[in-house]
C-alpha cells in the first residue's frame, strides 16, 4: 500500500494518505495504448465525403467525337481530370470508433495513473478551493508545487470558480473524476487529484 503526501492549494504539505491496491497496478504498455487510440478514433466524427465521377451531376453527353478532332479522347466532362469533375478515391463518411470492454480499459487507466505516482508525477491536494475564481490563485498554486509542464486537476465534486480560475491557463486543465480517462493521464505531465476524487474512485472500482 502506497502513502502519499497531501498538499493544500498553498502547495505545503498538511499530511499523508494511503491508497489502496489500485494505484500499484503494474505498468501495460499495450493496453495504454490500446485505450488511447480507442478513445482518439472514437472522437474522430468521420463525416467528410466527397463525390465520385457517378455522383456528379451532368455530363452524360460525349463532349466531342472520338476521332479527327486532334484533342485526346473524353468520355465524359464529369471524369477526374476535369474541372468539376469527380475525385478519384473520394473520401467517404464512415465510422470510426472502436470497442474496448470495460475491465481492460479499468486496467489501463490504473496502470497509467500507477505509473504517474512511481513516476513521482501524481499528487494528491485536500481540496480544490479558490476565494475568488480569479487566475491567479490556481498560478499561485502552479507555481508554488513546481509545475512547469502540462497539469491536469481531477476533481472529485465539481467546482466552477477552480474551472473559471484555471481555464485561461493554456497548460492547466480540470475534468471531473467521473470523466477521467487513460488518455488525459497520459496527455499531462502532472496529475493532481483531489481527496474526493481518490475515495470515488476507490469506491467505484475497488474489489
Amino acid at each position: 500500500m502506497a502513502s502519499v503526501k497531501i498538499y493544500n492549494m498553498k502547495g505545503q504539505e498538511t499530511g499523508t494518505m494511503d491508497l489502496s491496491e489500485l494505484f500499484e497496478i503494474e505498468y501495460n504498455e499495450p493496453l495504454i495504448h490500446q485505450a488511447v487510440v480507442t478513445r482518439l478514433a472514437n472522437d474522430r466524427q468521420g463525416t467528410k465525403s466527397t463525390l465520385t465521377r457517378s455522383e456528379v451531376r451532368g455530363g452524360g453527353k460525349k463532349p466531342w467525337r472520338q476521332k479527327g478532332t486532334g484533342n485526346a479522347r473524353q468520355g465524359s466532362t464529369r471524369a477526374p481530370q476535369w474541372i468539376k469533375g469527380g475525385v478519384v478515391f473520394a473520401p467517404k463518411s464512415r465510422d470510426f470508433s472502436k470497442k474496448m470492454n470495460v475491465s481492460a480499459r479499468r486496467t489501463a487507466m490504473f496502470s497509467a495513473i500507477s505509473k504517474k505516482l512511481a513516476d513521482g508525477e501524481l499528487f494528491i491536494v485536500d481540496k480544490f478551493e479558490v476565494a475568488e475564481g480569479k487566475t491567479k490563485e490556481v498560478l499561485a498554486f502552479v507555481n508554488a508545487m513546481n509545475f512547469d509542464k502540462t497539469v491536469l486537476m481531477v476533481m472529485g465534486e465539481t467546482n466552477d470558480l477552480v474551472r473559471r480560475a484555471a481555464r485561461n491557463l493554456p497548460k492547466v486543465s480540470t475534468m471531473p473524476s467521473t470523466e477521467l480517462s487513460t488518455y488525459e493521464v497520459v496527455k499531462n505531465k502532472a496529475v493532481v487529484l483531489d481527496v474526493a476524487t481518490v475515495k470515488a474512485l476507490e469506491e467505484v472500482y475497488g474489489e
